[in-house]
């Protein structure tokens, strides 16, 4: 895997979602046409699905699968026993399941499916539906899939579904078959437990019809002005280049627009609410100030227009929208905006499989979404990271972490998810800015993409952009940090000051390897920093202080648990500390220091 991408793009040019001759990378591609007609008195609508699928892989396809997310919502659903049935369960869930009435359940039920105009056989297994195909579809193929089906709309329980409890009619959101990802590791038909999502690539091309006292707002740009007939507006919505369709409606939305950065138009939906308007108001300039960082920072936000709902429950990020409550100070208002807003980054744009790797989705949306409001809220906290490296060091030291390559449904509780995508995955990206600078991995965010996308991109994808940001070997990091439960703990063993010459003996007892920055303060109060490379990096990083004398000593194997050196200027050690900075997740931090200040 780590030559996965080595010389693709030497040889070719960069074409969103097209299988490319000679190249070991592809993706498949979903098209979809749907008209949905919506009765907001007994909360069922009637689908009509025209999907274009393409077929990039190298195999030839002989069933796929769909997601009907909505049959999550039953009791005895695997959603509904796994609340049950863990330990620290999502409290939006819990046992609320289990007490929906028939009125009250989601559904999906798939009423007619033809393959390029022949009927298919299809069998639904939960939150699954399984379509064994009369023609297999070749390489280089593609295949129509016409649908029909129905559904129910669901009390809200968890991010989609109606009446939330702010009063929101509609949040609508993983609410038609969606067909299932099939990538380089097989088809990803994973049953919707609570947690994350996946999916292909695709045109929209989506006509909502429903009540029309409602305003809709969601995915995509509205084609022209909604229709009314019979007492019923239809909205045309067009999303090109997108994995998901999200929509919300309400009677009682207030919306507005504020111009965005590079002429994006920036849409804010919200209930009428006397009490809360004017939090909105105020967000709507800093969401354009976080745009505008996170263009500058990653890459430019490629869509036309991105919109902030009220809806759904806290915050959930979707394409070219987000849905969150919004009954909150302004404080929390922007900052649940801020981390939504950056998923259309580090999830949207950046579509890693969330369910096998949420850290790099929910961890890095947390350091870039930290800084930037930490930036626009003008708070001036030196490390807007600390409560991230508590939780880890923390969930470390409890005995109970598994490893971040847990698949998301797998983890023993839900905090050890939590901790594991948001807080662990946060870490690995600002402790990487310890180890090769932070310079280079501004260069590599900015570089990742670049490569990466409108693409699914692996850790191993991520971690090879660092290497030809930095020049360093980083397999090591990307292994014991994702794949093991490895932690660093490195301590100062020992300080022997004789004769003028000082003999400092420093010791690894976790298991984690990395290079050390080591900053000495002398009786004198003069300062200095000492500088011990890892030696399976291969590389040196800059002096991140230039200010302050550093001198590089030679490379720490990691194989030898100690490592001595000496200090021969006659100065006397008043303080010593292993990573002043705390960026290094040691979790022990009270053997980093000698002396006292």
């Amino acid at each position: 895997m780590k030559n996965f991408l080595s010389i693709i793009w030497a040889i070719l040019s960069f074409t969103v979602g097209i299988a490319q001759n000679f190249s070991t990378y592809w993706q498949q591609r979903a098209d979809y046409k749907m008209s949905v007609e919506m009765d907001v008195e007994s909360w069922r609508f009637q689908g009509d699905q025209e999907l274009t699928y393409s077929n990039h892989s190298p195999d030839t396809l002989k069933k796929v699968f769909y997601h009907l997310y909505f049959n999550a919502f039953q009791p005895g659903s695997e959603m509904d026993v796994r609340s049950r049935t863990i330990d620290d369960p999502d409290p939006r869930v819990s046992d609320r399941i289990a007490e929906l009435s028939s009125t009250e359940i989601g559904y999906l039920k798939p009423i007619k499916l033809l393959q390029d105009g022949k009927p298919v056989m299809f069998q639904v297994e939960g939150t699954i539906l399984v379509v064994a195909l009369n023609t297999p579809i070749l390489p280089g193929n593609k295949t129509v899939f016409s649908m029909q089906w129905e559904g129910q709309v669901p009390l809200q329980i968890l991010r989609s579904g109606r009446n939330n409890e702010e009063g929101v009619a509609l949040s609508m959101a993983q609410w038609f078959p969606k067909l299932a990802e099939y990538d380089f590791q097989g088809w990803h038909a994973d049953p919707y437990l609570g947690r994350e999502f996946y999916g292909p690539w695709g045109d929209y091309d989506v006509k909502l019809t429903l009540d029309e006292r409602y305003v809709v707002g969601g995915t995509g740009y509205l084609q022209g002005t909604p229709s009314v007939k019979k007492k019923k507006k239809t909205w045309h919505f067009m999303a090109p280049n997108v994995h998901d369709f999200t929509w919300a409606a309400d009677p009682d939305y207030i919306h507005d627009t504020y111009p965005g950065p590079n002429g994006v138009e920036l849409n804010f939906y919200y209930k009428n609410n006397p009490e809360y308007i004017e939090n909105w108001k105020k967000l709507q300039p800093k969401t354009a100030q976080l745009m505008e960082y996170f263009n500058e920072h990653i890459g430019p936000y490629p869509y036309k227009q991105y919109s902030v709902i009220q809806g759904g429950d806290r915050g959930m990020e979707y394409g070219m929208c987000t849905l969150i409550s919004g009954k909150r100070t302004f404080g929390s208002l922007v900052g649940v905006t801020a981390h939504e807003l950056a998923h259309s980054w580090f999830q949207f744009l950046l579509a890693t499989n969330e369910s096998l790797h949420a850290w790099m989705d929910e961890g890095f949306t947390s350091y870039i979404s930290d800084i930037a409001e930490n930036e626009v809220m003008e708070q001036n906290i030196p490390n807007p990271f600390i409560s991230s490296y508590q939780n880890y060091i923390y969930q470390a030291n409890s005995g109970e972490e598994q490893p971040q390559s847990t698949h998301s449904d797998r983890y023993s509780t839900g905090r050890g998810y939590g901790v594991s995508a948001y807080s662990k995955g946060l870490v690995f990206l600002s402790q990487l800015g310890y180890i090769i600078g932070n310079d280079n991995l501004e260069k590599t965010l900015k570089r990742y993409y670049q490569e990466w996308a409108f693409k699914h991109p692996t850790p191993n994808d991520f971690i090879r952009v660092a290497e030809k940001v930095s020049g360093f070997e980083l397999d090591w990091y990307l292994q014991d940090w994702t794949q093991t439960t490895n932690t660093i703990d490195y301590a100062i063993k020992k300080v022997d000051q004789d004769n003028g010459t000082s003999v400092v003996t420093l010791e690894r007892l976790g298991l984690m390897p990395m290079p050390i920055d080591l900053y000495v303060i002398y009786e004198d109060d003069s300062k200095e920093s000492f500088y011990i490379p890892l030696q399976m990096m291969q590389g040196e990083k800059e002096n991140p202080y230039p200010a302050l004398k550093r001198t590089v000593l030679k490379d720490w194997a990691w194989a030898y648990p100690t490592y001595s050196f000496e200090i021969p200027d006659g100065k006397k050690i008043k303080v010593m500390m292993i990573d002043a900075t705390q960026l290094m997740a040691d979790i022990n931090m009270e053997n980093n220091i000698y002396g006292e200040d």
